[in-house]
């Protein structure tokens, strides 16, 4: 994407002494009046403010990586994220502050941050690309502050209010020479995603000024949840163009499971003679099934003997119970399938869960698993275990397999373009040739 310069007026960029110090913000308030703790719902499986965190941390050009908050639950999975937290005041926590006001603050408390990259929560498409080419603008060319914009085709009118004795007028068109889609190159719109900069401005009141440039950020990337509020809409948009972390996407061809509080609700029910009960979910065996029918085997594993159990709900699984080391089964079995760890899914619950979690290139919890397993894994499900986790997750699995065909189609795609155009040149050379020739 490219960079447009504004005003000028900046400093000059440095020479070579340290680089000053360049720090993420992330600005969320607990109190959201659309969506109540809207920074940290579920959005695909992972706390809306974990993506952008998650982007900001991978992109490395960030000294420091803050959340600023005000709510004890956001400051939690703020942390889990790995981001520091600033406790912003009452102050600037009110429906009526602004975003400058909290950023001030924030400098006031930090006096070592030169350069504030102010990345909204609710851009969840963000991409650790994009923040690396900002902060080369802002550290490198020189630019006091850079600002995030999408390329919009939409014509403008004048708004007529009701009562109004006028017609509406044309804002960016000629109606009797309308330009098609193709011939109109668009304009440019902030979308908010993020604003980055230098301490001089922002204590001035500026969060744009200086020698200013934008940053234009591919439309699909564009995704603010504060207006597309449709979450279940705004989930597809991350599943097709969110960023899942520095490793590409494979194929999973095995699922790993743990019984007890994932195939389960991890309850024991113990009979008068003795005998051991659980209960489990008509759902979560149809997930399996569907796993199965898409080529992805699905083995399961516990730290008790649970053989009768399984034995009773043939599931014809492989199972290994009585696993005093999760982690060196799931590698024996990684290693005798001949698969790669992107290729692995793991599905856990438990602090016996946590390496294995970690391991895997896709990972997920049921929604009451305990804390340090959802903060190892990367999918935390909406369904408790034994209450249909197991089918949440397979669809999850089958939405990333989609997003992982649609890459590989696309790469095949402009394979064939590349070799289509390699031979018109080389028909065209040929041709030439024979002109000459004649």
């Amino acid at each position: 994407m490219e960079a447009g310069a504004g005003c000028s007026g900046a400093l000059p960029a440095g020479s070579g002494g340290p680089r000053p110090h360049l720090a993420a913000l992330v600005l969320a308030r607990g109190g959201s009046k659309g969506i109540p703790l809207k920074n940290i719902k579920l959005l695909a499986g992972v706390p809306l403010i974990g993506w952008v965190l998650r982007a900001a941390t991978d992109a490395g050009v960030f000294h420091s990586v803050w959340v600023s908050t005000d709510h004890d639950e956001i400051e939690k999975v703020a942390k889990q994220f790995g981001a520091q937290v600033h406790r912003r005041s009452p102050e600037v926590s009110q429906d009526s502050s602004t975003s400058l006001e909290a950023i001030r603050e924030f400098l006031n408390h930090h006096h070592e941050v030169d350069i504030v990259g102010n990345i909204q929560a609710t851009s969840p498409c963000l991409h650790p690309s994009d923040l690396i080419k900002v902060a080369d603008l802002i550290q490198k060319e020189g630019f006091d502050s850079v600002f995030s914009v999408v390329r919009r085709h939409q014509f403008r009118w004048s708004e007529v209010k009701k009562g109004e004795n006028k017609m509406t007028e044309p804002q960016n068109l000629n109606p009797a020479k309308r330009y098609r889609r193709q011939d109109w190159p668009g304009e440019l719109y902030e979308n908010g995603s993020f604003y980055f900069a230098k301490r001089h401005l922002i204590e001035k009141g500026y969060l744009q000024g200086g020698k200013m440039a934008y940053y234009e950020m591919r439309a699909e990337h564009s995704v603010d949840i504060d207006i597309d509020i449709d979450w279940p809409i705004a989930e597809q948009r991350v599943l097709s163009f969110g960023y899942f972390g520095k490793e590409p996407l494979k194929e999973v061809k095995l699922l790993v499971c743990s019984i007890d509080g994932c195939l389960t609700n991890g309850r024991i029910y113990v009979t008068e003679d003795q005998k051991e009960m659980v209960s489990y979910d008509y759902r979560d065996l149809v997930g399996i099934d569907l796993l199965k029918k898409r080529g992805i085997q699905v083995r399961l594993i516990s730290d008790r003997d649970c053989s009768k159990t399984l034995s009773a709900m043939q599931l014809g699984c492989i199972a290994k119970v009585n696993a005093t080391n999760k982690l060196q089964v799931l590698e024996d079995w990684q290693k005798d399938i001949g698969l790669s760890w992107k290729e692995v899914a793991y599905l856990g619950n438990e602090e016996s869960d946590v390496e294995c979690l970690k391991k895997a290139g896709m990972s997920g919890v049921p929604a009451d698993a305990c804390a340090v397993a959802q903060k190892a894994a990367g999918y935390i499900c909406k369904s408790s275990g034994g209450c249909g986790a197991i089918r949440e997750f397979a669809e999850h699995i089958f939405l990333l397999l989609e997003k992982v065909n649609s890459a590989r189609k696309q790469m095949e795609e402009m394979g064939s373009a590349g070799k289509k155009t390699e031979g018109n040149e080389n028909s065209r050379r040929g041709n030439k040739e024979l002109m000459k020739k004649v």
